[in-house]
């Protein structure tokens, strides 16, 4: 049987609604991982004390 590559193709970056992803380079092993970049699911807004009645 013929041996795998040792080299892997390179993968667009991905893109979804809350995150992105990019491929990093392969180590010395050849394992090639991927970055996500996460966006916040919600604004945080600064919290203001209520008005005394």
């Amino acid at each position: 049987m013929s041996e795998q590559k040792k080299e892997r193709p390179k993968v667009p970056e991905g893109q979804a609604k809350h995150f992105k992803t990019r491929q990093m380079q392969a180590n010395e092993k050849g394992f090639v991982g991927y970055e996500t970049d996460w966006e916040p699911f919600q604004k945080e807004v600064k919290y203001e004390t209520p008005k005394k009645p």
